[in-house]
């Protein structure tokens, strides 16, 4: 129920801005998957074995211990690593049927190879929005006002929502005369959460990268504000990236939208980014709840060139793992049962079969509870899935035509007839 509560508010909230809803297979060829998510994210997509005899169709001379080899060999379809690159898939079978600009969202789950940790799964949900097939920059700031939407219809308003643009990191690339390390140096800043300044210098050095260029990149991760990024670099393509930023963020602030800052380290270390990038934390959690950006061409791997996106995808297991850690789960979510008839016998049965029945065409919630067991457990029972009422039916009441309605959280009673229990419920 927990789960679906954060399904249900994303999907309130896409929908509510014009999203429509698709889904796409779990498995994909690992030609569509490979090469999307840069060196350390192709690692961790979940290759499945080829069928039947796989190990025969590995050609001779294969290098049994080189894995990538015997991989192409064995396998040819993978679990989906996220649910964007599926989607540029479906844009492109698709595009006779569909209307441009397309805006979809997509509640599946995707895989990972990964060692289980903290806000680490093999298997877990994403709630995706994207929209495809326009470069206007209103569709990244309607994506981050669903971010606030969504967040404060979870009751998580304590969210840091950062951006940045892959353009300016490519500006920073070419001012240090590096292009050919941009995927590089992108990888290092993507880890500057987790290992700091001196870890991304390391691991820049460990690509022999100059001391003198890291100096520069780590003066560029050191600058928030936008209008020294120019001073800074010169003139660079990271210019346009300062601009559509500007632009974003002076939209914001028409709309009185606060809490989204410019974060220089953020870098997103998926390939297929190439313009504003977007990540959502909170803090004393490992890992981002929700992130996304544009990508200009992801369809054109697949053959449908020059048509931009821009989407996000909101992790549901971690915004899970961080609003039990908050205690923010309204108290009665896991209600559905709002009446639970007690069963003293046969005939009693028979009774309420009928009139639960009837109870549940006009709209209440309820159930018969199945076994004549003791009144404690059927009471212990009611408490345990937070049913506020349970109506108790013996001889005296069927004769009647009335009901014992128990009030759980009271402990009053009072007996009512079928149409005055309705009321009471529906109230």
């Amino acid at each position: 129920m927990r789960r679906n509560h954060i399904f249900d508010t994303c999907k309130a909230a896409f929908q509510k801005h014009g999203y429509l809803p698709i889904e796409t297979p779990s498995m994909e060829t690992r030609e569509t998957l490979t090469g999307k998510y840069g060196e350390e994210g192709d690692k961790l997509i979940f290759n499945v074995l080829n069928s039947g005899d796989y190990l025969s169709k590995v050609p001779d001379g294969t290098d049994k211990e080189d894995s990538r080899a015997l991989t192409k060999s064995i396998s040819d379809k993978a679990l989906r690593y996220d649910l964007t690159v599926p989607f540029a898939r479906y844009v492109v079978q698709h595009q006779n049927e569909i209307t441009f600009p397309f805006k979809r969202f997509q509640i599946q789950p995707v895989w990972r190879a990964d060692r289980p940790a903290k806000g680490r799964y093999r298997e877990f949900y994403q709630c995706d929005i994207d929209v495809i097939g326009s470069k206007s920059l209103l569709n990244e700031v309607e994506l981050l006002l669903i971010i606030n939407e969504v967040f404060s219809g979870l009751g998580l308003e304590h969210i840091s929502i950062s951006i940045n643009n892959r353009k300016i990191l490519a500006g920073v690339a070419e001012s240090c005369g590096i292009q050919d390390q941009f995927v590089d140096m992108v990888t290092a800043l993507d880890k500057w959460d987790k290992i700091g300044e001196e870890g991304v210098a390391e691991e820049l050095r460990k690509k022999e990268i100059s001391e003198e260029t890291i100096s520069n990149i780590l003066a560029y991760a050191s600058t928030s504000n936008l209008d020294k990024i120019g001073e800074l670099l010169g003139v660079t393509q990271a210019d346009k990236g300062v601009e559509e930023l500007k632009e974003v963020i002076g939209h914001l602030g028409n709309l009185n939208i606060s809490n989204v800052n410019y974060d220089p380290t953020l870098a997103r270390g998926i390939d297929y980014y190439t313009g504003i990038i977007i990540e959502v934390r909170v803090d004393d959690f490992p890992g981002s709840l929700c992130a996304g950006g544009r990508y200009d061409d992801l369809t054109g791997l697949f053959g449908l060139k020059d048509v931009s996106g821009v989407g996000v995808s909101f992790g549901a297991d971690r915004i899970y793992d961080v609003m039990e850690e908050q205690g923010v789960f309204p108290a009665d979510i896991s209600t559905t049962t709002q009446l639970m008839l007690a069963n003293f016998g046969e005939a009693e049965a028979a009774y309420g079969l009928a009139l639960v029945t009837r109870l549940r065409e006009a709209g209440v919630h309820a159930e018969l509870y199945p076994d004549t067991a003791k009144m404690k457990k059927r009471m212990a029972y009611a408490d345990a899935k937070s049913i506020k009422y349970v109506g108790l039916i013996g001889s005296d009441e069927m004769a009647a035509g009335k009901i014992t309605l128990k009030n759980m959280a009271t402990g009053d009673q009072e007996s009512v007839t079928e149409e005055e229990l309705i009321n009471v419920l529906n109230a």
